[in-house]
């Protein structure tokens, strides 16, 4: 598109309509209604930070909240004295600004507001899905050197590109920061329904905070298996509309545009069926034990083709590999196995179909939401155990913690999504195998109702309601992230 003083007059119309608050001083009342993600804490500090010459990478799966809390940071600078013309926001996917480059906007907005073009005052400038604008690293990486008084913030739904082309090129001048889908923690929270969590006295090796007990499990447990199914998108939260085809809302506006559109052949990906046959069955296991051998005859795939599809899957924030120790905690040499979760645990429901507390699957997709609480925390050193118990049977412990300098684990919990194991805490042969061997003093088992301890020849076993579990590794990842950025 050649550029005119017609197209000029164009562009200058559309970004007076996409900053509203330059005249009325406050942001559209329709992201004012929204409730804030709890992120939005984390997130705000480190954009008014104008003490390191940074821009701040948003970054994220589709559809989890990303434009929603840039407008919310946007209001609270207002709040907080920032002059409204002073904030600029660009979704740089908006067609007329197609080819125009960022430096190019950001002096059109100054000029739109009269604005000396060297100004020294404060800004902060907001693109949206920058991923839209091609070579769009160095172009913000130029204007972070050259603007020293601009705070620039970047968003991305095409979490691959981004993740990529940060490393590569923003070493040293962005700040990611990564949005997750909504953990138990936010889901309880936005649904207005903390009252029925309450703090006990438990305090476990693996969380530091309390674990919260509930007033009311079996509401607890109803809002848990809800989340499972359409907890992770704040939009199928709020929408009855959504929830009844929630289909048509994950499956093709984030998992096919994901597959389909997000630049995949960075990853040297050619046939994107093929990937997105491989993670519809990634999808319907998740929880379960892969191996590359038994993919690769299952789907037909090569080994090397399926290893692609994974980094990019993995980088696309859809799946997470979890790798395997044996009993001692140290990685198999040759690694051949290893377990795969989403992400979120709804983008199954979204693929087949909702399940419910008796479903025959209900125990994969528990443990799936479990593990989603803990995959948003950076170095995080997470794995499962497994091992030959006997000659016919299989050692297995669903989530460890490492000490990796000592190569120990240092905690160790089992995801059960049934009371049984609270009358016969005996029948848990392989974690008291492995507490035994590792010296563990405690460990915990979560069931579906019911607090209990129970004390061991090896130590002691806590039992905890699951859904109180993931609530308190939510909220515990929320507070590690905070301490990440040094809040």
């Amino acid at each position: 598109m050649q550029y005119t003083d017609v197209l000029e007059q164009q562009i200058i119309g559309r970004l007076r309509i996409d900053n509203p608050w330059w005249v009325e001083n406050e942001i559209p009342q329709f992201f004012l209604k929204m409730s804030p993600r709890l992120y939005l804490d984390i997130f705000y500090p480190l954009l008014r930070s104008l003490d390191v010459q940074r821009a701040v990478l948003l970054m994220g799966p589709r559809r989890v909240g990303k434009t929603v809390l840039l407008y919310h940071s946007i209001q609270r600078l207002i709040e907080d004295g920032v002059p409204a013309q002073n904030i600029i926001y660009i979704s740089v996917e908006t067609p007329i600004y197609n080819n125009i480059n960022l430096e190019q906007l950001f002096l059109l907005c100054k000029q739109t507001l009269n604005k000396q073009v060297n100004d020294n005052d404060p800004y902060y400038v907001f693109f949206d899905e920058i991923q839209y604008l091609k070579d769009w690293e160095i172009h913000l990486k130029s204007l972070v050197d050259t603007y020293h008084n601009v705070r620039f913030v970047a968003s991305g739904s095409a979490a691959a590109e981004l993740k990529k082309r940060s490393n590569e090129s923003g070493a040293g001048r962005f700040t990611d920061f990564s949005l997750p889908p909504l953990t138990f923690y936010e889901y309880i929270h936005l649904k207005g329904y903390q009252h029925l969590l309450v703090g006990s006295d438990l305090q476990l090796s693996d969380t530091e905070i309390g674990v919260d007990s509930t007033i009311d499990i079996d509401r607890l447990n109803e809002l848990f298996v809800d989340y499972i199914n359409y907890g992770g998108y704040p939009e199928v939260v709020f929408s009855q509309k959504i929830r009844e085809d929630p289909g048509q809302f994950i499956r093709h506006d984030i998992i096919d545009k994901v597959l389909l559109r997000d630049l995949p052949s960075l990853y040297g990906i050619q046939d994107v069926q093929e990937l997105n046959s491989v993670f519809t069955m990634i999808a319907y296991h998740s929880g379960s034990q892969f191996s590359y051998e038994a993919m690769s005859r299952e789907s037909g795939v090569r080994k090397d083709v399926l290893r692609r599809y994974m980094a990019y899957l993995e980088a696309a924030f859809l799946i997470k590999v979890i790798h395997r120790t044996d009993d001692n905690a140290k990685r198999y040499q040759r690694e051949t196995s290893f377990k795969i979760y989403l992400t979120n645990p709804s983008l199954r429901c979204a693929l087949f179909q909702p399940i419910t507390e008796t479903d025959t699957k209900i125990g994969e997709l528990v443990e799936t939401a479990v593990y989603a609480q803990w995959i948003p925390r950076a170095n995080t050193n997470i794995s499962y155990a497994n091992w030959r118990l006997s000659k016919t049977e299989q050692g297995e412990v669903d989530i460890v913690g490492l000490d990796m300098g000592r190569v120990k684990p240092i905690w160790a919990v089992e995801i059960k999504w049934t009371d049984r194991f609270v009358q016969k805490p005996e029948d848990l042969n392989s974690l008291l195998f492995y507490m035994e061997q590792n010296k563990l003093t405690q460990a915990i088992v979560t069931s579906k109702t019911v607090f209990a301890k129970h004390s061991m020849r090896c130590g002691d076993i806590h039992f905890v309601p699951t859904a109180c579990y993931a609530y308190t590794v939510g909220k515990n990842t929320l507070y590690k992230t905070k301490q990440m950025y040094g809040l």
